[in-house]
């Protein structure tokens, strides 16, 4: 069970990792086609505490809180959202293409809802090959209402695959509001079209997250089959850099950032866990340095050779040898 210190660290990097790119992109050091993921911290947190190293994660072009929750390391993340040689795809994806299989975050995908039927391709893979693997994909509300989500649900319920589906609904699909493009009250209710769970979980307490995760996969590795899991949270910044939310009602935004996780953890971690505060702040001070690093390493970093164009683009043999 991961210590409530080391969700908090998670919350905590990807937050520093999230305010550090903003603050570059506005001084205009870095441009990046950018999807904040702040106020969303505690989902991935939760969910991957209830992951194994070993399992499977799939995420979407706003994934920054997932790959830094599944382990990508800071260094080469960084490098690859900049764009630099060092990065976890040699510079050559960057923000909206990251993968890393050593640490199971194996697709970000650019499309809006491709990523499910992609974990389901993984989960069948586990299932034929019996390696007791678990895949999670993330996804937003707006991709709820496109066809490869319901095409995926219900493979994974016929075919009882080892796939947590994870909605973080923060409550906006792009500009729309969710009341505004959704008929179903909750995500999780249209679980039941395809006899499947579907829980409903406060996506601001990654505990919550983490507890409704690990039963979601305790079920997946049983052959019990899917779960459809939605966080409800909130998305503190625009859609993508230079949006200014406007669309927005200012009260929901106040209501939604007088309950940002970070603040909130951090108070229950002095509160509720009787950890001293000089344990949190030290956690935090060896957060901001990681990633300080982490950024002047990438910064200083070469730009990929102009012969990378012509690598990793094509499988001249297949395995065995043959043409």
């Amino acid at each position: 069970m991961t210590p409530p210190i080391e969700l908090y660290r998670t919350m905590f990097t990807i937050k520093e990792c999230d305010d550090r790119f903003w603050t570059l992109m506005q001084s205009g050091q870095i441009v990046l086609n950018y999807y904040s993921p702040r106020g969303q911290e505690a989902v991935s947190a939760g969910v991957c505490a209830a992951l194994r190293p070993s399992d499977y994660l799939v995420t979407t072009y706003r994934g920054l809180h997932d790959h830094i929750a599944k382990g990508v390391p800071l260094d080469a993340l960084w490098a690859e959202f900049l764009g630099r040689v060092g990065g976890t795809c040699k510079g050559k994806g960057g923000p909206m293409h990251i993968t890393h299989p050593e640490s199971g975050l194996m697709v970000t995908t650019g499309v809006v809802g491709s990523g499910l039927p992609i974990a389901n391709g993984f989960a069948l893979w586990s299932q034929i090959s019996e390696d007791d693997r678990v895949t999670a994909v993330s996804f937003g509300d707006g991709a709820t209402n496109i066809g490869a989500f319901h095409e995926a649900l219900n493979l994974a319920a016929v075919w009882k695959l080892p796939v947590l589906f994870v909605c973080h609904n923060n409550l906006f699909a792009e500009h729309t509001a969710y009341a505004a493009g959704t008929s179903a009250e909750h995500v999780a209710d249209r679980a039941a079209a395809y006899g499947i769970p579907g829980v409903r979980v406060d996506g601001n307490d990654p505990l919550a997250v983490r507890d409704a995760a690990a039963e979601a996969v305790v079920r997946g590795r049983a052959g019990e089959g899917p779960t459809l899991l939605e966080a409800v949270t909130f998305r503190f910044r625009g859609h993508q850099f230079g949006d200014d939310g406007a669309y927005i009602d200012p009260a929901i935004f106040a209501s939604a950032q007088e309950r940002d996780p970070i603040p909130a953890f951090r108070s229950r971690l002095l509160a509720e866990f009787g950890m001293p505060e000089s344990e949190i702040a030290g956690v935090e001070d060896e957060v901001r340095t990681a990633v300080r690093d982490a950024a002047e390493g990438a910064l200083a970093a070469p730009e990929p050779p102009a012969v990378e164009l012509h690598t990793d683009v094509l499988a001249t043999s297949l395995p065995g040898g043959a043409a």
